[in-house]
């Protein structure tokens, strides 16, 4: 008989974990108890688990003694709080967040990349999960990076809206009709009209003139590859699409590789589907 674990789910009621439960249920991961966390103002309502309902737990009150994983996805400031307390009392932590990313001794892990990284989880009980446009960079990135080495990245990112939460969804939403109704179009989540539109403007920007969202993709993936020459030019933009990021990627790479090569090794690679439809 397989192993089965005592889970946490940490924001179950947001966009992200609620995807974690479904995900959960839909792999079949093998679950002992599930409790769906949140905060105080959502405890006692429900989320669905495997066709059934979960009650949602006050957070604040949750005894992490009997949890062995602890998925978050909380906000990083709840994670700073709750991600050490949940680790002191024996649970290993996979954070969501950005709280943990860029600290030494948490290892970042997409574990199609760099699965020997997961070990240094035993520093401080915690395994940091990357930003959403880095993951499906790196995962497409890594094959031809171990075959011809990487020089320089230049990628454009096309974020939907989920990326921002359920507020963002659901302005998507509301914005689009106002428009097809000729009504007054409202901006609250975003800090212009996302319906209809594009902003080139993700998170606040640096002094270096990228915004941070931009920059995690330089800090993560240098991490990740553990190489802190790579250069990482992003350009990070919200599309008004409700679920699914995609990128442009350009990359020199140190070794020549040509595009046939290129496909062979991508087909290969963990996580990577070609759809190619080249000209005849």
């Amino acid at each position: 008989m397989s192993r089965e674990f005592n889970l946490a789910v940490v924001g179950a009621t947001g966009a992200v974990g609620e995807a974690m439960l479904s995900i959960l249920a839909e792999r079949r991961f093998p679950v002992k108890n599930i409790y769906a966390l949140a905060s105080r103002r959502s405890a006692g309502s429900t989320v669905r688990f495997n066709g059934e309902s979960l009650v949602v737990r006050d957070l604040d009150a949750f005894d992490f003694s009997g949890v062995e994983i602890g998925l978050f996805s909380p906000g990083a400031t709840v994670s700073e709080i709750f991600a050490p307390r949940a680790t002191a009392a024996g649970c290993v932590v996979i954070d969501n967040t950005s709280r943990f990313r860029y600290e030494t001794d948490v290892p970042l892990v997409v574990p199609e990349v760099n699965p020997h990284a997961v070990s240094g989880f035993k520093n401080r009980g915690i395994i940091a999960n990357p930003n959403c446009s880095t993951i499906q960079m790196v995962v497409a990135l890594k094959p031809i990076y171990d075959a011809a080495g990487i020089e320089r990245i230049n990628v454009c990112t096309y974020q939907s809206v989920s990326g921002t939460g359920r507020k963002a969804i659901d302005e998507l939403a509301i914005q689009s009709k106002a428009m097809i109704d000729g009504d007054p179009v409202r901006a609250q989540v975003y800090p212009k009209q996302i319906a209809f539109n594009v902003l080139p403007h993700i998170d606040d920007f640096q002094a270096n003139g990228y915004t941070k969202e931009e920059m995690k993709m330089v800090w993560e993936t240098r991490k990740i590859l553990e190489d802190e020459s790579l250069l990482v030019n992003p350009t990070a933009v919200r599309v008004p699409v409700y679920y699914g990021h995609s990128e442009a990627i350009h990359v020199e790479t140190k070794r020549k590789l040509t595009a046939p090569e290129a496909r062979v090794l991508l087909r290969a690679a963990a996580g990577v589907t070609v759809l190619d439809e080249p000209s005849p």
